[in-house]
């Protein structure tokens, strides 16, 4: 028996749960974002810890899928609109950090960076608060699971695990690449565009996600 056979999920099914992950995951969304303004701003130490905080979120989102937790939520108007509501608020005050950093000489004080351990757990947060990555979990990973073949749970964690490894590698090259840049980036005019312009991103994914899960169900 090979190793592809020995999987719960089958090798065409994986390929194609690659591809699919591989297009998301190249998606900019929030996590890239941090990702990015963490690294160009406090250096590849925060950018790889940020890049850590996604995986640990991105494993715990499998967790909560393989054992029904996301369904309950995605089942519950109150608890999935309280997570769209909290990933909102956690978003906008994310934006308002980096937009009142714009002041700061990172260059020349580099304890105003944030903190690897910050860094890390932006990233968790800012990925378990994301309702949109619930609704992947929930729209993407069923088609990707073969109940006759049973182990249901088994299989969903086999695709979470793909899916670390496929978001780990490129976030990690983002970070690479943003740690080159950051190196050109040093000036404090670039530092202050860079935090105004992650700052207003941020708040700008705040109000859709309040717009959308919020506002609009009020």
């Amino acid at each position: 028996m090979t190793l592809l056979e020995a999987l719960p999920v089958s090798a065409p099914l994986l390929s194609g749960f690659a591809a699919v992950a591989l297009a998301i995951v190249v998606s900019p969304g929030p996590d890239t974002l941090l990702i990015l303004r963490h690294t160009l701003t406090s250096g590849r130490g925060t950018g790889f810890a940020t890049v850590f905080g996604v995986q640990v979120g991105v494993a715990i989102h499998t967790l909560a899928a393989a054992l029904g937790l996301t369904l309950l939520i995605a089942g519950s108007p109150v608890l999935f609109r309280f997570v769209a509501l909290a990933g909102a608020a956690y978003l906008g005050w994310l934006g308002i950090q980096a937009w009142k950093s714009a002041a700061l000489d990172f260059a020349q004080d580099a304890a105003d960076g944030v903190l690897p351990w910050q860094g890390f757990r932006d990233a968790i947060l800012t990925n378990l608060l994301n309702p949109k990555v619930i609704v992947l979990f929930l729209a993407l990973m069923p088609g990707f699971v073969e109940p006759e073949k049973g182990h249901v749970g088994l299989q969903m964690v086999t695709l979470g695990l793909l899916l670390v490894v496929i978001n780990t590698v490129w976030q990690v090259g983002l970070a690479l690449a943003a740690g080159w840049a950051r190196g050109h980036l040093l000036k404090p005019l670039w530092q202050k565009a860079i935090n105004r312009a992650s700052g207003a991103v941020f708040m700008a994914f705040a109000i859709l996600m309040l717009v959308e899960h919020g506002l609009r169900h009020g």
